[in-house]
């Protein structure tokens, strides 16, 4: 088991993990996205129509798992990886201020620059969703593969 800090510590610094939503007909929806974590929640954004917006509407209840790259053991083949799972609740945020503070933290997480993302925000704001999740639960663990 991986302490707390050391699961808040993948969220930040890992760029992408796979969000699992309840979708139509109650099938699992999984899908990679990439992350920014803030002041114990996850953000991330995307399109502002779609299956992905479809589920959230329908049911807030989510997971998101995480996991590093991981270190080759001597054996040649096998990995050892820590990985972080929340459990939580998701929703989409209105208030175009909101929005724009959370896509600064994503953007310069992956712009190479601050007026990369400042530019991106400006242009792409009108036709993003932004998306939160209030964390209820996390674990995280160290896996080994024999």
């Amino acid at each position: 088991m991986l302490s707390k800090e050391e699961c808040e510590e993948i969220l930040t610094s890992e760029p992408r993990g796979v969000l699992a939503l309840l979708g139509d007909y109650d099938y699992p929806y999984a899908l990679p996205m990439s992350h920014v974590y803030v002041d114990g929640k996850i953000y991330f954004h995307g399109a502002m129509q779609g299956h992905k917006n479809d589920a959230v509407k329908k049911h807030d209840k989510v997971s998101y798992c995480v996991f590093d790259e991981g270190v080759k053991n001597d054996d040649g083949w096998s990995y050892t990886f820590r990985s972080v799972i929340v459990f939580g609740r998701i929703r989409t945020l209105t208030d175009d201020d909101e929005k724009v503070e959370k896509l600064t933290h994503l953007g310069d997480k992956f712009f190479p620059t601050h007026d990369e993302t400042v530019s991106e925000i400006e242009r792409l704001l009108h036709r993003t969703e932004v998306f939160e999740i209030t964390i209820e639960h996390m674990s995280g663990k160290t896996v080994v593969e024999k």
